[in-house]
Protein backbone atom coordinates (compact mmCIF):
# COMPACT_ATOMS: atom_id res chain seq x y z
CA UNK A 1 0.00 0.00 0.00
CA UNK A 2 3.40 2.49 0.29
CA UNK A 3 3.49 5.19 3.19
CA UNK A 4 4.98 4.55 6.97
CA UNK A 5 3.92 5.61 9.82
CA UNK A 6 6.97 8.20 10.29
CA UNK A 7 6.41 9.47 6.78
CA UNK A 8 4.81 13.04 7.45
CA UNK A 9 4.20 14.77 10.79
CA UNK A 10 0.61 15.78 12.58
CA UNK A 11 0.63 18.91 14.62
CA UNK A 12 -1.84 16.99 17.07
CA UNK A 13 -2.24 17.16 20.79
CA UNK A 14 0.96 16.23 22.30
CA UNK A 15 0.50 12.75 24.11
CA UNK A 16 2.48 11.77 27.26
CA UNK A 17 6.06 10.48 26.60
CA UNK A 18 4.98 7.22 27.82
CA UNK A 19 2.03 6.87 25.17
CA UNK A 20 4.47 8.51 22.22
CA UNK A 21 7.29 5.86 23.29
CA UNK A 22 5.05 2.92 23.19
CA UNK A 23 3.14 4.15 19.99
CA UNK A 24 6.76 5.00 17.89
CA UNK A 25 7.47 1.70 17.76
CA UNK A 26 4.39 0.39 16.50
CA UNK A 27 2.60 0.73 13.07
CA UNK A 28 -1.10 2.25 13.68
CA UNK A 29 -3.75 -0.07 13.12
CA UNK A 30 -5.61 0.31 9.47
CA UNK A 31 -7.82 3.07 10.46
CA UNK A 32 -11.72 2.45 9.39
CA UNK A 33 -13.54 4.41 6.64
CA UNK A 34 -16.73 6.41 7.15
CA UNK A 35 -19.82 7.76 5.34
CA UNK A 36 -21.80 10.60 7.01
CA UNK A 37 -25.52 10.99 5.79
CA UNK A 38 -25.42 15.06 7.28
CA UNK A 39 -28.68 16.16 6.19
CA UNK A 40 -29.95 19.25 7.57
CA UNK A 41 -27.59 22.27 9.18
CA UNK A 42 -30.31 21.80 11.89
CA UNK A 43 -28.40 18.49 12.79
CA UNK A 44 -25.44 21.01 15.01
CA UNK A 45 -28.53 21.18 17.56
CA UNK A 46 -31.08 18.87 17.28
CA UNK A 47 -30.64 15.86 20.11
CA UNK A 48 -32.31 12.72 17.94
CA UNK A 49 -31.27 9.74 16.71
CA UNK A 50 -28.43 10.93 14.17
CA UNK A 51 -26.76 13.17 16.71
CA UNK A 52 -26.58 10.51 19.40
CA UNK A 53 -25.61 7.78 17.04
CA UNK A 54 -22.58 10.57 15.92
CA UNK A 55 -21.61 10.95 20.00
CA UNK A 56 -21.70 7.20 20.45
CA UNK A 57 -19.63 6.10 17.54
CA UNK A 58 -16.95 8.88 18.28
CA UNK A 59 -16.47 7.28 21.70
CA UNK A 60 -15.69 4.09 20.10
CA UNK A 61 -13.71 4.53 17.13
CA UNK A 62 -9.44 4.37 17.33
CA UNK A 63 -8.48 7.41 17.74
CA UNK A 64 -7.07 8.88 14.50
CA UNK A 65 -3.97 10.98 14.14
CA UNK A 66 -5.61 13.47 11.43
CA UNK A 67 -8.83 13.40 9.56
CA UNK A 68 -9.06 13.75 5.30
CA UNK A 69 -12.77 14.93 4.94
CA UNK A 70 -14.44 14.63 1.51
CA UNK A 71 -17.88 16.94 1.74
CA UNK A 72 -20.62 17.60 -0.26
CA UNK A 73 -19.81 21.11 0.14
CA UNK A 74 -16.89 21.75 -1.31
CA UNK A 75 -16.82 21.90 -4.91
CA UNK A 76 -14.19 23.16 -7.16
CA UNK A 77 -12.78 23.06 -10.41
CA UNK A 78 -9.65 20.62 -10.61
CA UNK A 79 -9.30 18.58 -7.25
CA UNK A 80 -8.00 20.96 -4.32
CA UNK A 81 -6.88 19.96 -0.89
CA UNK A 82 -6.91 22.51 2.38
CA UNK A 83 -3.73 23.45 3.73
CA UNK A 84 -4.28 25.98 6.31
CA UNK A 85 -3.09 25.26 9.83
CA UNK A 86 -5.89 26.88 11.24
CA UNK A 87 -8.99 26.72 9.59
CA UNK A 88 -12.07 28.62 9.74
CA UNK A 89 -15.95 27.37 10.44
CA UNK A 90 -17.74 28.28 7.37
CA UNK A 91 -21.35 28.82 7.55
CA UNK A 92 -22.50 27.73 4.02
CA UNK A 93 -26.15 27.48 4.63
CA UNK A 94 -28.54 30.11 5.00
CA UNK A 95 -31.80 30.92 6.14
CA UNK A 96 -31.55 28.90 9.57
CA UNK A 97 -31.64 30.22 13.52
CA UNK A 98 -29.01 32.35 14.45
CA UNK A 99 -27.56 29.85 17.18
CA UNK A 100 -26.23 27.81 14.39
CA UNK A 101 -24.21 30.77 13.21
CA UNK A 102 -22.37 31.46 16.83
CA UNK A 103 -21.18 28.02 16.63
CA UNK A 104 -17.66 27.43 16.10
CA UNK A 105 -15.31 23.91 15.36
CA UNK A 106 -11.87 25.17 16.29
CA UNK A 107 -9.79 22.47 15.04
CA UNK A 108 -6.64 22.30 14.42
CA UNK A 109 -5.73 22.03 10.06
CA UNK A 110 -3.53 19.10 8.91
CA UNK A 111 -0.69 20.92 6.19
CA UNK A 112 1.75 18.34 6.09
CA UNK A 113 -1.11 15.98 5.74
CA UNK A 114 -2.05 17.63 2.66
CA UNK A 115 1.04 17.84 1.29
CA UNK A 116 0.87 14.04 1.10
CA UNK A 117 -2.71 13.86 -0.19
CA UNK A 118 -1.31 15.74 -3.01
CA UNK A 119 1.49 13.70 -3.23
CA UNK A 120 -0.40 10.51 -3.31
CA UNK A 121 -2.82 11.21 -6.29
CA UNK A 122 -1.29 10.43 -9.08
CA UNK A 123 -4.42 10.42 -11.53
CA UNK A 124 -4.95 14.00 -11.72
CA UNK A 125 -2.80 17.23 -10.70
CA UNK A 126 -3.83 17.91 -6.87
CA UNK A 127 -3.82 21.96 -5.86
CA UNK A 128 -3.05 22.90 -2.30
CA UNK A 129 -5.82 25.43 -1.13
CA UNK A 130 -3.95 27.30 1.69
CA UNK A 131 -6.69 29.68 3.07
CA UNK A 132 -10.01 26.89 2.55
CA UNK A 133 -11.92 26.32 6.11
CA UNK A 134 -14.14 23.55 7.36
CA UNK A 135 -17.74 23.97 5.48
CA UNK A 136 -20.48 22.72 7.28
CA UNK A 137 -20.56 18.93 5.30
CA UNK A 138 -17.80 18.40 7.79
CA UNK A 139 -17.99 20.28 10.85
CA UNK A 140 -21.49 19.88 11.78
CA UNK A 141 -20.65 16.00 11.94
CA UNK A 142 -17.18 15.93 13.46
CA UNK A 143 -19.45 19.00 16.30
CA UNK A 144 -20.74 15.62 17.31
CA UNK A 145 -18.36 12.82 16.43
CA UNK A 146 -15.24 14.51 18.31
CA UNK A 147 -16.56 17.64 20.18
CA UNK A 148 -13.45 18.39 21.77
CA UNK A 149 -12.17 19.57 17.39
CA UNK A 150 -8.65 18.23 18.62
CA UNK A 151 -7.77 15.97 15.86
CA UNK A 152 -6.10 17.95 12.75
CA UNK A 153 -8.68 18.02 9.99
CA UNK A 154 -7.90 18.86 6.08
CA UNK A 155 -10.18 18.53 3.17
CA UNK A 156 -10.05 17.44 -0.59
CA UNK A 157 -12.62 18.72 -2.50
CA UNK A 158 -14.90 17.40 -5.49
CA UNK A 159 -13.95 18.16 -8.65
CA UNK A 160 -17.15 18.96 -9.99
CA UNK A 161 -18.29 22.20 -11.78
CA UNK A 162 -22.22 22.47 -12.85
CA UNK A 163 -20.91 24.58 -15.87
CA UNK A 164 -18.54 22.10 -17.38
CA UNK A 165 -19.82 20.31 -20.33
CA UNK A 166 -17.74 17.12 -19.85
CA UNK A 167 -17.93 16.78 -15.55
CA UNK A 168 -15.54 13.63 -14.50
CA UNK A 169 -17.46 10.11 -14.33
CA UNK A 170 -18.13 8.50 -11.18
CA UNK A 171 -15.37 6.21 -12.39
CA UNK A 172 -13.06 8.71 -12.15
CA UNK A 173 -13.72 9.54 -8.22
CA UNK A 174 -13.47 6.42 -7.59
CA UNK A 175 -10.35 5.54 -9.09
CA UNK A 176 -8.90 8.72 -7.17
CA UNK A 177 -10.30 7.48 -3.36
CA UNK A 178 -7.92 4.22 -3.86
CA UNK A 179 -5.00 5.99 -4.33
CA UNK A 180 -5.69 7.56 -0.37
CA UNK A 181 -5.64 3.52 0.72
CA UNK A 182 -2.29 4.16 2.29
CA UNK A 183 -3.31 7.08 4.41
CA UNK A 184 -5.30 4.04 6.63
CA UNK A 185 -2.00 2.97 7.58
CA UNK A 186 -1.00 6.37 8.71
CA UNK A 187 -3.48 6.58 11.41
CA UNK A 188 -5.67 8.80 8.88
CA UNK A 189 -9.56 8.69 9.18
CA UNK A 190 -10.89 9.16 6.15
CA UNK A 191 -14.73 10.59 5.90
CA UNK A 192 -17.11 11.30 3.34
CA UNK A 193 -20.18 13.12 4.24
CA UNK A 194 -22.89 13.85 1.70
CA UNK A 195 -26.25 11.97 1.81
CA UNK A 196 -26.94 9.31 -1.14
CA UNK A 197 -30.86 10.32 -1.32
CA UNK A 198 -30.88 14.18 -1.29
CA UNK A 199 -33.60 15.66 -3.39
CA UNK A 200 -33.97 18.95 -2.28
CA UNK A 201 -36.52 19.92 -4.82
CA UNK A 202 -38.93 17.82 -3.18
CA UNK A 203 -37.64 18.22 0.41
CA UNK A 204 -40.52 18.63 3.32
CA UNK A 205 -39.13 21.43 5.54
CA UNK A 206 -40.40 19.53 8.51
CA UNK A 207 -37.40 17.60 9.62
CA UNK A 208 -39.60 14.40 10.90
CA UNK A 209 -42.02 14.37 8.04
CA UNK A 210 -43.33 11.02 6.56
CA UNK A 211 -40.50 9.77 4.34
CA UNK A 212 -41.77 9.47 0.58
CA UNK A 213 -42.10 5.88 -0.80
CA UNK A 214 -39.72 6.54 -3.73
CA UNK A 215 -36.77 7.76 -1.26
CA UNK A 216 -37.58 4.76 1.08
CA UNK A 217 -37.27 2.42 -2.39
CA UNK A 218 -33.72 3.97 -3.52
CA UNK A 219 -32.53 4.17 -0.04
CA UNK A 220 -33.00 0.36 0.40
CA UNK A 221 -31.64 -0.54 -2.76
CA UNK A 222 -28.94 1.40 -2.94
CA UNK A 223 -28.16 -0.52 1.12
CA UNK A 224 -28.24 -3.55 -0.87
CA UNK A 225 -25.57 -2.46 -3.48
CA UNK A 226 -23.71 -1.72 -0.20
CA UNK A 227 -23.84 -5.04 1.25
CA UNK A 228 -23.07 -7.51 -0.99
CA UNK A 229 -20.04 -5.09 -2.58
CA UNK A 230 -21.64 -4.46 -6.01
CA UNK A 231 -19.92 -0.73 -6.66
CA UNK A 232 -20.66 -0.99 -9.94
CA UNK A 233 -24.50 -0.22 -9.57
CA UNK A 234 -23.46 2.34 -7.57
CA UNK A 235 -21.20 4.02 -9.37
CA UNK A 236 -24.03 3.71 -12.51
CA UNK A 237 -26.85 4.60 -10.68
CA UNK A 238 -28.56 5.50 -13.07
CA UNK A 239 -29.09 1.81 -13.96
CA UNK A 240 -31.56 1.60 -10.84
CA UNK A 241 -34.07 3.26 -12.55
CA UNK A 242 -36.21 6.75 -12.15
CA UNK A 243 -36.11 6.48 -8.65
CA UNK A 244 -32.51 6.89 -8.77
CA UNK A 245 -32.58 9.81 -10.72
CA UNK A 246 -34.72 11.22 -8.43
CA UNK A 247 -32.26 10.38 -5.18
CA UNK A 248 -29.18 11.98 -7.46
CA UNK A 249 -30.79 15.20 -8.87
CA UNK A 250 -27.39 16.45 -9.08
CA UNK A 251 -23.84 14.50 -7.80
CA UNK A 252 -22.74 16.87 -5.25
CA UNK A 253 -24.08 14.76 -2.23
CA UNK A 254 -23.70 11.33 -3.91
CA UNK A 255 -20.03 11.66 -4.66
CA UNK A 256 -19.03 11.80 -1.34
CA UNK A 257 -19.87 8.59 -0.84
CA UNK A 258 -18.27 7.18 -3.79
CA UNK A 259 -15.18 8.16 -2.07
CA UNK A 260 -15.80 6.01 0.84
CA UNK A 261 -16.48 2.91 -1.09
CA UNK A 262 -13.62 3.30 -3.08
CA UNK A 263 -11.57 2.53 -0.08
CA UNK A 264 -13.64 -0.68 0.72
CA UNK A 265 -10.26 -3.45 0.40
CA UNK A 266 -11.15 -6.97 -0.27
CA UNK A 267 -12.96 -9.06 2.52
CA UNK A 268 -13.52 -5.52 4.70
CA UNK A 269 -17.01 -5.41 6.43
CA UNK A 270 -19.14 -2.47 5.82
CA UNK A 271 -21.43 -1.97 8.94
CA UNK A 272 -24.77 0.63 8.98
CA UNK A 273 -24.10 2.82 12.33
CA UNK A 274 -27.70 5.21 11.40
CA UNK A 275 -30.43 4.88 8.62
CA UNK A 276 -33.19 6.91 8.39
CA UNK A 277 -34.66 10.05 6.22
CA UNK A 278 -35.26 13.48 7.20
CA UNK A 279 -37.43 15.79 5.25
CA UNK A 280 -39.04 13.32 3.41
CA UNK A 281 -35.89 12.93 0.70
CA UNK A 282 -32.70 13.01 2.86
CA UNK A 283 -31.30 9.94 3.44
CA UNK A 284 -29.52 9.62 6.80
CA UNK A 285 -27.96 6.50 6.30
CA UNK A 286 -23.89 6.49 7.67
CA UNK A 287 -21.95 3.43 7.84
CA UNK A 288 -18.17 2.41 8.44
CA UNK A 289 -15.99 0.60 6.37
CA UNK A 290 -13.27 -1.89 8.47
Amino acid sequence: MGGTWTSFHFASAPRNRTDHAHRSNLMPEKMPVLFFGHGSPMNLVLDNGFTRTLSYWGKRLPRPEAILLISAHWLSRGTLVSSTATPATIYDFYGFPNELYTLTYPAPGAPDLAKTVAGLITGTTVGIDPERGLDHGAWSVLRHLYPAADIPVCQLSLDYDFNDAQPKPLQHHYDLARELAALRRQGVLIIGSGNMVHNLGRIDWDTDAAPFAWAIDIDQRMKQCLESGDHRELIEYQTLGTNARLAVPTLDHYLPMIYTIGLQETGETLTFTYEGIQNGSIAMRCFQIG
